[in-house]
Formats: C-alpha cells, sequence, structure tokens
C-alpha cells in the first residue's frame, strides 16, 4: 500500500493537470459568454454567473479526483466531460435571465452537451481512461445539467413548479446517503439507470423547445419525471434490501 507522502506525490500532477483544463474551459467559456450576451442582449451578469457556475462545480467534483489515480492526466474523456459541464454553466447563466429569446440557444446547447455524453464513456473505454472519478464526474454533470434544464424550463412557463423535481432527485439521494448508511452502499452498473437518464434529458428537451406548447411540454417533463422516479425508485429498493439482508446476516452471526 502506497504511503499518503507518496500518494499525494501521485496526486500532484494529477491535479495540477486538473486545474490547468479547468481554467481553460473556464477562459474559453468566459468569452462564449460574454458574445452570448451582447449578440442575445443578456444582462452583464451573465458571464459572471456562467463562470461562477462552472468553476464551483469544478471545484466540488475535483474532491473525486484521487478516484482517478493512477493516471497522471485527466485524459480526453474526462476532457469531454469538462467540455459537457461548461455546457451545462451557460444553462446556468441562463437561469434568471427575462430575455424570451433564450430558449432555443438553450436548446442548442442541451443537445450538444447529450451528444457528447456518449463521446466521454467511448473515448475512456478505448483509451483505457476509464475510472470511477470519470464515472462520478460524468453522472454529476448530468444531474447538473438536469437540474439547470429543469430551471429554465420552470422559468420560460413551459411547465410548472413541480418539473424542480426532476433536477432536485439526485440532489436528494445525496442528502439520504449523507444521513443514512443504507444509501452508502455502493450501487451495481446499470443499463437502466444510464438509458433513463438520457430518455430524462431527452424529455426535457423537448419541453424547452419554444415549437412545443406548453400543456405538451409539461407532458414530456412529467413522462421524463416519471421514468426517473422509477429509476430512483428501484435503486432505492435494491439499497434497502441490501441493508435487511446485510442486518440479517449481522444477527444470525450474532447467535451462533
Amino acid at each position: 500500500m502506497p504511503s499518503p507522502t507518496r500518494k499525494s506525490a501521485t496526486l500532484a500532477p494529477l491535479v495540477r493537470h486538473a486545474a490547468i483544463a479547468a481554467m481553460a474551459v473556464a477562459v474559453a467559456l468566459t468569452i462564449v459568454a460574454q458574445g452570448l450576451s451582447q449578440i442575445l442582449g443578456l444582462s452583464a451578469a451573465f458571464p459572471v454567473k456562467t463562470t461562477l457556475v462552472f468553476l464551483l462545480a469544478a471545484l466540488w467534483l475535483s474532491t473525486y479526483l484521487p478516484g482517478h489515480l493512477p493516471h497522471v492526466r485527466l485524459g480526453p474523456a474526462n476532457l469531454v466531460t469538462l467540455s459537457r459541464l461548461g455546457l451545462a454553466a451557460l444553462l446556468g447563466g441562463f437561469v434568471g435571465e427575462s430575455q424570451a429569446n433564450i430558449a432555443w440557444p438553450a436548446v442548442g446547447i442541451a443537445a450538444l452537451a447529450l451528444a457528447l455524453d456518449g463521446v466521454d464513456g467511448w473515448l475512456a473505454r478505448r483509451g483505457g481512461w476509464d475510472s470511477a472519478f470519470g464515472a462520478r464526474f460524468d453522472m454529476e454533470t448530468d444531474a447538473l445539467l438536469l437540474l439547470l434544464m429543469t430551471c429554465l424550463i420552470w422559468q420560460l412557463g413551459k411547465a410548472g413548479p413541480w418539473v424542480l423535481l426532476s433536477g432536485a432527485l439526485r440532489y436528494l439521494f445525496l442528502l439520504a446517503v449523507v444521513v443514512s448508511p443504507t444509501f452508502r452502499r455502493p450501487l451495481p452498473p446499470s443499463q437502466r439507470r444510464k438509458t433513463i437518464c438520457v430518455l430524462q434529458i431527452l424529455s426535457l428537451l423537448v419541453a424547452l423547445l419554444p415549437i412545443v406548447p406548453t400543456p405538451w411540454s409539461g407532458g414530456a417533463a412529467a413522462a421524463g419525471l416519471a421514468l426517473l422516479c422509477y429509476s430512483f425508485g428501484t435503486d432505492s429498493a435494491w439499497l434497502l434490501r441490501q441493508s435487511r439482508h446485510h442486518r440479517t446476516e449481522s444477527l444470525i452471526d450474532e447467535t451462533r
């Protein structure tokens, strides 16, 4: 087992590379946000909001970097995910903007983020860059994208405040992990989970489309929320069964 000093020494180049990559994306993001602000007539706060969302999210996700070892660079897959995080941050910048013309740009940005969603995983598997950090990075980027899309759907009047639950479910699950040991058990890989995540983003993308009238946009968002509730419910039920099974085994061992 490597010593803490050795692990820190190994982690240092990875942290350095991640910081340089994040700052490069942040600079590019600020330039893009400034351009969008001028083109769309957005507030002066738009570039600030965009960059702040990106930096705060990147700072939080950097705490999971040790899960990328023994790699000492992010690799192409995580650089794609970092770009997706930047796209999500642009959606975060749109939150609170009063202009109605943000709908189509928001749809385009979300669609690009969704298109890149399969690219990072493919690059990771093909190049041997897959890691626990990469999987977590991808998942949390998807979760942030969902949350910000739901905020925009509500803001644009395409669905009621209930749509925010689609974006909040992931964070409610994280809260459950903090509060209850039952939810700290790692979940097994699931194609169902990945598929429903993509379908959920697609449903929100449809809801965001300006050409989709409000009743139908609400229906699309509701269908996605139903799928997401089913997925989280299935995972929660599995964790509860595992917890009960573990407690039963412990009681049996104690009686021997």
